[in-house]
């Protein structure tokens, strides 16, 4: 973001006495209860923008967003503030910190646009109600929710005064994108949730998904939704090559987004897939250079690279990270040092995470067949401070073994941020020397895991 605004603009300004056009928006205004402390960020979805918002001590801001992206929020690490900007925009923001969703008010030129894309947002989680009990619904009464969602906010689109027409043709299809996205979503969230894996959708409900056009560049910088189902529509072919050329499931993804046509949206899924993913890739070298290979951003091609080269520190054979005095739940503190001489086997989990529970059973039955052997198997919590009790709590609970620690600075701990860990659960399989075997090992519920052990003469 660019602090100081582009000089022959105010010549433009001055010479023709008229508005210039510009490919920027202004931001400023007041966040009330403010900590010096406190630090905040603007950020964009796709994870290509992530810088400080300069706040002064008595809550006052003011930044240029480039408009390239349309939708920023503001994120203090609690609750985020949603904007949505267009060339020219200045939009004055104002909220208290403790209360930012009674607090918020947006004024200034394309204020008509946010407060209207605030009120749906609200609107969208009221009229789709918890999501645990309406995917669980019966396809009939769930098509005919959505149904009533999709034609409530396409009443309180056209309501909304003073909103551009090019602004509301766009809305107007991004509500559709949101009522295609909800019958995307249904089959497997029914399936989780009512535990039953076999449960498919009928040929009628999936029909209208049939007649998406995945390639419009215009609804996929606007609508996170279409995006979604543009990015759904790509995994969906990743998974046929992946049981067509038993290629793994990264790189089949970028082989897929691969055919994209469109540089812009084939550049756009292909950063934020890497930029999550790099980490999990089997072959991190072949990922790598199937991504450069095609993508044509030089600055989001710089973030990628710089990942993988902190991931080529972690290949197989490199010292590993360490971690120093974490609190043992047997007591105590223990550091990796201290585990010198065996293998050792690290999960990295939360009390909150899902997948991480569904792991314990496996994990266990790991543990004991591998009991006797040259190896440690260290579970390290990156749960909050504040949930250190709840941490005891589940370890006595669920009776869980091996060496059982609390990180020190949950996702920021060291340990976590050198192994470049942005999801969990994750494995690290880690030498008697305290090298690198494998920086992200196979899961305990995989048969890959025991093969590797066996392998190793564990």
């Amino acid at each position: 973001m660019k602090k100081l605004l582009i000089l022959s603009t105010a010549v433009a300004m001055i010479a023709c006495k008229e508005t210039p056009q510009v490919d920027y928006a202004l931001i400023g205004g007041t966040i009330t209860n403010f900590k010096t402390n406190t630090k905040v960020t603007i950020n964009t979805p796709d994870g290509s923008v992530k810088e400080d918002l300069m706040v002064a001590e008595n809550g006052t801001f003011a930044d240029t967003l480039n408009t390239n992206k349309n939708l920023y929020a503001l994120y203090d690490g609690k609750t985020p503030v949603y904007l949505y900007v267009e060339p020219g925009f200045n939009l004055n923001v104002n909220y208290d910190i403790n209360d930012v969703q009674n607090s918020l008010t947006i004024t200034g030129k394309g204020a008509e646009i946010n407060n209207y894309l605030i009120a749906k947002r609200k609107k969208e989680g009221e009229l789709f109600g918890n999501p645990r009990e309406t995917y669980k619904l019966e396809e009939a009464v769930y098509k005919a929710k959505l149904n009533d969602i999709k034609t409530e906010l396409s009443a309180l689109l056209n309501e909304t005064k003073g909103l551009p027409e090019e602004f509301k043709a766009k809305e107007l299809r991004n509500i559709n994108y949101f009522y295609l996205m909800l019958h995307d979503n249904y089959e497997n969230a029914h399936r989780a949730l009512t535990q039953n894996p076999t449960f498919k959708v009928s040929e009628e409900f999936m029909k209208e998904l049939e007649n998406v056009d995945f390639s419009n560049q215009e609804d996929f910088k606007y609508s996170t939704y279409y995006k979604n189902l543009v990015s759904a529509h790509y995994r969906n072919k990743a998974q046929e090559l992946v049981k067509n050329d038993s290629i793994d499931y990264e790189v089949a993804y970028l082989k897929s987004v691969a055919t994209i046509t469109n540089a812009d949206m084939k550049n756009a899924l292909a950063f934020e897939f890497a930029n999550q993913y790099i980490g999990r890739a089997e072959d991190v070298e072949a990922f790598y250079n199937l991504y450069i290979e095609n993508s044509t951003n030089s600055e989001n091609n710089a973030i990628i690279t710089e990942k993988y080269n902190k991931l080529m520190a972690l290949a197989e054979g490199k010292p590993s990270p360490t971690f120093t005095d974490y609190v043992n739940y047997e007591g105590g503190k223990t550091s990796l040092s201290d585990l010198k001489g065996k293998y050792v086997y690290v999960d990295v989990w939360a009390t909150w995470c899902g997948p991480c529970k569904r792991e314990i059973p496996f994990l266990k039955e790991v543990e004991e067949k591998f009991h006797d052997n040259k190896i440690e198997f260290v579970s390290i919590s990156i749960d909050q401070q504040k949930d250190f009790e709840k941490w005891k709590s589940m370890v006595a609970e669920k009776e869980l073994k091996g060496v059982q620690l609390f990180a020190d600075s949950d996702w920021k701990s060291s340990f976590v941020q050198k192994y470049q860990i942005n999801g969990i659960p994750r494995f690290i399989l880690i030498d008697p020397n305290g090298n690198i075997v494998n920086s992200n090992a196979p899961r305990p519920s995989d048969p890959k895991l025991t093969e590797l052990f066996t392998s190793l003469d564990i």
